[in-house]
């Protein structure tokens, strides 16, 4: 009787959710995605939902609250749910996505204690994504404890950036013991950077400022595919403003806070993580499309102020990069709000040589939306970090099993 076929699943915990694409192992050929499924508000009022490949919907139901108090048994009703749908999946590993890496973790590794032990050290640096990695690990490691679980983290594409963009501007001492620019949304841009030779060699090899829009929110400098500098930093909270967070403040604003204002260390975590941003700023809603379509002058103030922030940090990217060749919109708002990528490359348009087809902009298809005597080429390009997590995960699987472990490279091994 032959075995199931082998999945791969890549994983992203958060603080009360947890999303989850499912990847199905050929004989040599990379992991092929078969379904995307997610559990929301767990222990409040948890809901499911899932899609097959094809956009057909295969999961949609609200449990009671209780049935769902906890990621172990969120994790367990999603692996569930998608037994039903597949059969029984014969899980070959788990890929996880890691916020914080620090400069420990340069690479996709193998989970064991010491590398758990490693994530959870970085906590402090990453409070609203790290701890909630670790109970997506736990989940499945109390599930299924025999898989093989893999860490892929968002640092590690940015860690060899030149000095000078790793540099802040404190003594040396602190960048001697760690404390840096790490930049974030790494998986995002791995996938960005290959996906460029298929769409425009020219800036496969070139020069070009990746902005990555969506509720966290960053701009990447890519020189032939390699990450020189970001805007994000020692933490997520750095740079471009972004459905909640700040972005980047003059650090004298927090003493003043704190000294002036008394605001708590948790309080001023509350405010930059949570009440800032977008939100914030309009004071009614984090999501950029709730705010295109509001009259509210403060939710039309708190888009010009992220035009205003991105095109401003492209600038510095272009600095980075000593001139640039093309432009990828990519994530939530880069791949979906036409207005705002609009409004971006107008104030771009006295510096550099850039315009963008309006038909070809507002198009719900991804593709070049500029225009043809644009010198700088203008790219919406859909990311993909889940199929970056999976394709580490079935190399590191592949590797562990040489060194002895099975995993089973297709549906002719037998039981």
């Amino acid at each position: 009787m032959a075995a199931p076929h082998p999945h791969i699943i890549a994983l992203n915990a958060g603080s009360s959710s947890i999303k989850l694409s499912l990847y199905r192992l050929g004989d040599m050929a990379p992991p092929e995605f078969v379904a995307k499924a997610k559990v929301e508000k767990i222990g409040d009022s948890p809901h499911l939902s899932g899609e097959l490949a094809d956009g057909t919907g295969f999961l949609d139901e609200t449990p009671g609250n209780h049935e769902l108090a906890d990621h172990d048994s969120a994790f367990a009703r999603l692996h569930e749910a998608l037994e039903q749908q597949f059969g029984e999946l014969a899980l070959a590993a788990v890929g996880h996505r890691i916020v914080h890496g620090g400069d420990r973790f340069a690479e996709p590794v193998v989970i064991d204690e010491a590398t758990r032990e490693g994530i959870a050290a970085l906590t402090p640096m990453a409070p609203l994504h790290q701890p909630h990695h670790l109970e997506g690990i736990d989940a499945v490691s109390r599930f299924a404890p025999d898989t093989l679980q893999v860490a892929c983290f968002d640092t590690s594409f940015h860690l060899e950036m030149p000095i000078v963009a790793q540099l802040t501007g404190l003594p040396y001492a602190f960048f001697a013991q760690g404390i840096r620019r790490f930049g974030f949304h790494g998986l995002s841009y791995e996938y960005i950077a290959g996906r460029l030779h298929e769409v425009d060699e020219r800036l496969a090899e070139g020069r070009t400022i990746v902005a990555h829009l969506g509720n966290g929110a960053s701009l990447c400098a890519l020189k032939a595919g390699s990450s020189i500098d970001t805007t994000m930093s020692f933490t997520a909270l750095d740079g471009l403003p972004m459905g909640t967070r700040s972005g980047a403040l003059d650090p004298g604003l927090m003493l003043y806070l704190e000294h002036e204002l008394g605001y708590s260390s948790e309080q001023l975590q509350s405010l930059l993580y949570h009440d800032s941003g977008l939100l914030g700023l309009s004071g009614l809603d984090s999501d950029m499309q709730t705010l295109l379509e509001s009259d509210s002058p403060r939710a039309q103030l708190a888009v010009d102020f992220f035009v205003y922030r991105v095109a401003q940090e492209m600038g510095r990217m272009a600095v980075s990069l000593g001139g640039v060749d093309g432009i990828v919109f990519t994530a939530g708002i880069g791949e979906h709000a036409a207005p705002v990528r609009q409004a971006i490359i107008e104030r771009l348009a006295p510096l550099w040589s850039v315009a963008l087809e309006d038909a070809a902009n507002r198009s719900a298809e991804p593709g070049c939306i500029s225009t043809r005597d644009s010198a700088v080429a203008v790219h919406v390009i859909p990311t993909d970090e889940e199929v970056m997590i999976a394709r580490h995960t079935w190399q590191l699987s592949r590797s562990n099993a040489g060194d002895g472990a099975h995993v089973p490279d297709s549906a002719s091994d037998q039981n």
